[in-house]
């Protein structure tokens, strides 16, 4: 990530130990974009890590064989870095003690006798077209917030297994068995403001790592408590050095003129494998302007973008729903201002942005609603929901009694228990899937689990369940860990 984009500040330590030690948050690693060589680098490292080649070798030679084209389904994911708390949100429980309960009222939704936080009032409106999930047990994931759930694999805990970082996410795998809807954009685009937000490749390889959204876009920069700068990053992804330009990259020889160091700089550490007709052809697609017109907010209509409104995870909604109908088939927006444990790690301690439920979530809460509400919308009213699933969630809940950590009314993290929330995809919505007991402390009925939720949404994109990849020891592994398809979502 480019430091420039995103100043950082100085904040009093978490008192607690977050996963982070462990994965050397100060080191730099993978593409450290430092000079506009390294920008150049960085860019042609992207497009290699887009599977491209790989992909159109793939559907060739399912052409070639008769088979079916997968179908263009896509995925938003509304990573709710931190965990949000269930009872303050999707799961109230207006009748229990203050301490319990929460400072927030509730309100009535589109369901009968179904009630949400009162600062959710589109979604409550909109309920019909949602699902709520809210007995997801989360007991082994932790503040580690892009392992667990992103790969839907219980042994991805990186404080009790070393080789965690190694298990590929989600989307991953499905950039590698579904791939793109088209085959000059990416599978797989993250917006995140840490590597601890978001799930890579691992086992499958740096091919199969998240495009980098932010880099190929001009967005607002945010400190990490949430103040908007009034600057924004200049999209350098597609910027390049000064003698390069689209037109003489198009040109093969070109191309394979100038950037022949690079390439053997990138051949050296493994990510681009040797050049053939696909890998060729792969250039000629991601040097087109379908992708660089994806990521540009500006061709999008005023009204729209005044819809979505200013706010930086707004913009990042609106480039989601932008490149899912260019041919992205996975996009997570890490909605977190700050680079730790996440701005929905509503502890109460005092702490910027942390907060409790009425400093540190309030604020959150009609934001997201808009957010959630403005997406879904706008998909449906252009008749891309059915393909386009929404999930919004993050790595655990919430203690069902405040005054965590000497707060007033902070809660700490919870796996026992949390909430999420999913839309669209053509799957049936308009319910409440489980149940909490009384205090929303535990689970009273219809547990899902990372593996359900990974084995629906593989389903969901036609991937096998019976899909397997290869560890660094050359042994086989099931992309399903202890899970099966949510049925009541019609999978």
């Amino acid at each position: 990530m480019n430091s420039s984009s995103y100043p950082v500040q100085n904040f009093i330590a978490h008192p607690h130990p977050h996963a982070f030690h462990a994965m050397n948050a100060l080191t730099r690693e993978g593409l450290v974009v430092a000079s506009r060589r390294n920008m150049v680098k960085a860019s042609l490292a992207g497009m290699a890590g887009l599977s491209l080649p790989g992909l159109l070798e793939s559907r060739a030679r399912a052409v070639s064989n008769g088979d079916a084209s997968p179908k263009a389904k896509s995925i938003i994911l509304l990573w709710m870095t931190g965990g949000p708390s269930q009872i303050d949100t999707w799961d109230p429980k207006p009748d229990r003690p203050f301490n319990n309960r929460g400072p927030f009222g509730v309100i009535k939704t589109k369901l009968p006798g179904v009630h949400f936080c009162e600062h959710l009032p589109k979604q409550a409106a909109m309920l019909d077209k949602f699902t709520i999930i809210r007995s997801v047990d989360a007991k082994f994931s932790n503040h580690a917030p892009n392992i667990v759930f992103q790969t839907g694999n219980l042994d991805a805990e990186p404080r009790t297994n070393r080789e965690a970082s190694r298990y590929p996410s989600i989307a991953s795998i499905v950039a590698k068995h579904h791939g793109t809807n088209d085959p000059s954009m990416p599978p797989y685009v993250g917006f995140y403001r840490s590597p601890s937000h978001i799930a890579f490749g691992g086992y499958l390889g740096q091919q199969y790592n998240p495009f980098q959204g932010n880099l190929a876009s001009k967005l607002p920069i945010y400190d990490l408590v949430g103040t908007d700068s009034g600057k924004k990053t200049n999209a350098e992804l597609f910027q390049l050095p000064k003698g390069l330009d689209f037109n003489r990259l198009n040109d093969r020889r070109s191309l394979l003129k100038d950037i022949d160091q690079i390439r053997r700089d990138i051949d050296t550490s493994g990510t681009m494998s040797s050049t053939d007709v696909f890998q060729q052809q792969a250039f000629d697609l991601l040097l087109g302007a379908n992708a660089r017109d994806a990521f540009d907010l500006t061709l999008e209509p005023s009204s729209v973008r005044e819809r979505y409104g200013s706010h930086l995870w707004c913009q990042q909604a609106l480039l989601a729903r932008r490149l899912v109908e260019a041919g992205v088939a996975f996009v997570t927006i890490d909605l977190s201002y700050h680079t730790a444990s996440g701005t929905w790690d509503n502890h109460g301690d005092n702490i910027p942005p942390y907060g409790g439920i009425s400093k540190g979530l309030k604020p959150l809460l009609p934001l997201f609603d808009h957010l959630l509400t403005t997406l879904v919308g706008d998909l449906d009213e252009r008749g891309r929901l059915d393909d386009v699933l929404v999930i919004a969630m993050g790595e655990f809940g919430r203690t069902p009694v405040m005054g965590t950590q000497a707060s007033t009314d902070g809660r700490d993290h919870w796996p026992h228990v949390m909430s999420m929330s999913l839309a669209g995809g053509g799957l049936h919505h308009g319910q409440i899937i489980g149940a909490t007991e009384k205090d929303g402390g535990s689970i009273k009925e219809r547990p899902v689990t990372p593996g359900d939720l990974a084995a629906s949404i593989y389903r969901y994109f036609g991937v096998p369940l019976s899909t397997q990849y290869v560890d660094h020891q050359g042994r086989p592994r099931n992309i399903v860990d202890q899970g099966t398809p949510i049925a009541e979502l019609g999978l």
